[in-house]
């Protein structure tokens, strides 16, 4: 297998988010995997001091490489109010096409049993908006308090299986458009 690179995005900058247990576990899971290089793109590294687009900042050349060089891409995401993270969506806004025809995978994180799925249902429409590819199924990590210990550690063997069938499917689309994109 040829080699495959596929970041993930921690969708949040909240202090105490416990959604960054979710992304090191995810990251953990791809980094495993043989043939897959990947890296955590966290937003708080990502920020604009406002929201003035007039020129491209070095921030948004970053990340449009990471993004052009990209085969596919994991957002792991909390829900707030229903909804993503504002600097989510000014993260994904700093596109400028640089996800066009590439696969997301969305993992949604919440308190409560639902597992952002909500915020999953959104994030999908603005994906397809900038051309991506948001793959169907998700991962999602609900009673997040309880999922993980305060070290970090999942306390729900299950998740093994859930995330590693979601990096199957992300990888079969990322080799498959990765050879529509090249010809």
């Amino acid at each position: 297998m040829s080699s495959f690179f596929i970041p993930i995005i921690l969708g949040t900058a909240r202090e105490g988010r416990r959604s960054e247990h979710a992304a090191l576990f995810v990251f953990e899971a791809l980094r495993k995997r043989e043939g897959i290089e990947t890296e955590l793109l966290d937003v708080r590294d990502f920020r604009l001091p406002a929201t003035d687009d007039s020129e491209k900042t070095a921030l948004e050349k970053k990340l449009a490489a990471i993004i052009t060089r990209a085969d596919g891409v994991i957002i792991v995401s909390p829900e707030y109010n229903h909804g993503y993270p504002g600097e989510l969506k000014m993260m994904l806004d700093m596109s400028d096409g640089e996800y066009a025809k590439k696969p997301i995978a969305i993992c949604g994180v919440s308190s409560g049993t639902v597992g952002g799925a909500r915020m999953i249902e959104q994030l999908r429409s603005v994906l397809i908006d900038l051309e991506a590819v948001p793959i169907l199924a998700a991962v999602y990590f609900s009673n997040i308090e309880k999922l993980f210990d305060e070290q970090g550690v999942i306390q729900d063997a299950s998740y093994q299986k859930r995330v590693a069938k979601r990096l199957d499917e992300l990888v079969w689309y990322a080799k498959a458009l990765k050879q529509a994109r090249e010809q």
